[in-house]
């Protein structure tokens, strides 16, 4: 897979996004857990729902259920999604050498379409794309256009506005990164993220993707939300072979997914988070009252309390909870809900239920989540 940005660190800011907004993450000021009493009040409620006994300081299962165990997560995860081809953001009027005004591209491509080829050659990239329209723009060039899931070309001729320089008229835009939140993770290294799609943060279309990275990453900055003004969140990802942690299969509507490269790194991520099993919930269990969200705001793993106000089963796929921060730590750090949450597991009753994917504008406290059950249906196809 071709990477670019290899062995480079860059600074995100998370504003929802088109892009991701799905990292979440509060300052160090938080109340932290010793290792003593690291158990959280939903893992001890998981223990109770699922008949577990602590043996020892070890928890035993006592009975066997039916329903799919998975490990919330609730951590910071670098993500690289390569496009496929180059994405055209709008066209626009462009100097041509000869003092006049150009459109050449306009009523002939859209916001949205993706250039997958100049001339029969593949395009990956928005400077492959200028290399090769500078090469071939002395003539018409035949691009490659997806659209809609079909395939069509489109002549174009460019305008020469320099020394062997053309352009077409075109916004572009290539691959996307940024930090995100990782939902849950199964036994057999299947993952879950963000609850909403990866989306182009002008045209607000779903990014068309042929894959992409998943990475270790560290946020270390946090804006609040205000009323009007979501919070937002700042961090980095190390581009580096040693911090690869997975790939990324699809980019859907209700989230991204993917799988952890091995077993082995499975078994690290269990192991270096603390992550224990859970029971996921179907949406016909779950209710309004208490519930819990989980997340790495301290460095460790500490679930705030929420309150579901309303479940809506004929809502959007990623709004059919509505929940409201009540917890005072969690407020007081981010005064609720800020943009780049997404992702973040929702428990009840010691089970995943689901996981945040919106905020409230005028209201930070509020926020929408999707049914866990739904995005299970996406890993297990």
């Amino acid at each position: 897979m071709n990477r670019k940005l290899i062995y480079r660190r860059i600074l995100v800011l998370f504003l929802a996004v088109g892009i991701i907004s799905s990292v979440y993450v509060m300052d160090r000021y938080g109340i932290k857990e010793t290792s003593e009493n690291r158990q959280t009040e939903s893992t001890r409620e998981n223990n109770r729902a699922v008949g577990r006994t602590a043996e020892n300081g070890n928890i035993v299962s006592a009975n066997i259920t039916d329903e799919p165990l998975v490990y919330p997560c609730g951590f910071q995860v670098g993500i690289y999604l390569e496009t496929n081809g180059v994405m055209i953001i709008g066209t626009d009027e462009i100097e041509g050498q000869d003092g006049l005004n150009h459109n050449p591209a306009l009523n002939k491509v859209k916001a949205g379409d993706y250039i997958t080829k100049v001339n029969d050659i593949d395009v990956s990239s928005k400077n492959q794309l200028m290399f090769l329209v500078n090469k071939y723009g002395n003539e018409d060039i035949i691009l490659t256009i997806y659209r809609n899931g079909k395939y069509i070309q489109v002549r174009i001729k460019p305008v020469q506005t320099g020394e062997k320089q053309y352009k077409m008229g075109m916004w572009v835009r290539d691959d996307t990164q940024g930090i995100g939140t990782m939902t849950y993770l199964t036994g057999d290294g299947n993952y879950a993220a963000l609850g909403h799609g990866i989306s182009d943060i002008d045209t607000g279309e779903l990014l068309d993707s042929e894959g992409g990275i998943l990475y270790q990453a560290n946020v270390w900055g946090i804006k609040k939300g205000e009323a009007g003004s979501p919070g937002a969140l700042y961090g980095m990802i190390s581009y580096e072979d040693s911090k690869i942690l997975g790939n990324i299969s699809e980019n859907t509507s209700i989230g991204i997914y993917g799988s952890v490269n091995k077993q082995d790194e499975t078994e690290k991520m269990i192991e270096k988070y603390h992550l224990e099993p859970v029971e996921m919930a179907r949406h016909q269990e779950i209710e309004t009252g208490k519930a819990y969200i989980r997340s790495f705001v301290s460095g460790e793993a500490c679930d705030y309390e929420v309150e579901i106000q309303k479940i809506n089963e004929n809502s959007s796929k990623n709004k059919g909870i509505v929940l409201k921060v009540t917890d005072e730590r969690l407020l007081g750090l981010t005064n609720g809900i800020v943009q780049g949450m997404s992702g973040t597991p929702i428990l009840q009753n010691g089970k995943l239920i689901g996981a945040v994917t919106h905020v409230f504008v005028n209201d930070s406290t509020m926020g929408y989540g999707i049914f866990a059950d739904i995005m299970m249906e996406e890993t297990q196809s």
